[in-house]
């Protein structure tokens, strides 16, 4: 009786370390399948396509028309007109020949349009389309149609002023394209028909001496 208390002392010794051993084992496994269980990664969103607001259409140039010189006669046939542009600024001269005559200036809108006038009260509205003007001259309480087709050297508008024999001479050119001349020679502001120019160098005889007229720009 007295061996079976030290058997029965080591026997529960024995179970309580059984029990022990089996205790760790089930904790370090959960604990492991605990540490390598992750959360899965949240699916990204797919970033939506930025929307880039469309570029603005570039505003149409309004550029003035091409420098060119037009010359022509009124509808009537009456009178002859011509027309320089240079920069977007225009110089037109509307004669009759005779006593009838004015300077007219003024912008070009990008469109061919333009409105010139001159100091003695005369108007030209006209459009520039392709290569003629069209238009009308209203002066001295008459409204005159006309048509300038784009002008060629020597053809075009001329203008010579000076003194000559102490009067002050200022005399007006066109230059038609089949080489006609209509021109007015004003003497100290008196008008009459002015004799005609050499198209190619633009000398003149007025009063025996010799003036030069010079292509009239803006």
């Amino acid at each position: 009786m007295k061996r079976s208390g030290p058997l029965l002392t080591l026997l529960g010794g024995l179970l309580l370390a059984v029990f022990m051993l089996s205790l760790n084992a089930t904790t370090g496994t959960r604990s492991t399948s605990s540490s390598t269980r992750t959360d899965s990664p949240a699916a990204s969103a797919t970033p939506s396509p930025t929307r880039t607001a469309p570029s603005p259409s570039p505003s149409p140039t309004n550029s003035p028309p091409a420098d060119a010189d037009y010359a022509g006669r009124t509808d009537d046939d009456s009178s002859a007109i011509a027309v320089t542009l240079r920069d977007g600024k225009a110089v037109a001269y509307f004669c009759d020949g005779r006593d009838k005559e004015s300077w007219l200036k003024g912008d070009v809108e990008g469109d061919g349009g333009m409105k010139l006038t001159s100091k003695d009260g005369a108007e030209l509205n006209g459009t520039l389309k392709g290569s003629s003007i069209r238009g009308t001259v209203d002066i001295g309480g008459q409204r005159y149609g006309f048509t300038a087709d784009k002008a060629v050297k020597p053809s075009g508008l001329y203008r010579a002023t000076a003194t000559v024999r102490g009067a002050k001479i200022d005399g007006g050119w066109i230059v038609l394209q089949d080489g006609r001349q209509v021109g007015i020679l004003n003497r100290d502001g008196e008008p009459s028909a002015a004799p005609e120019i050499d198209p190619g160098s633009g000398t003149v005889t007025v009063d025996g001496e010799e003036l030069k007229a010079l292509p009239v720009t803006p």
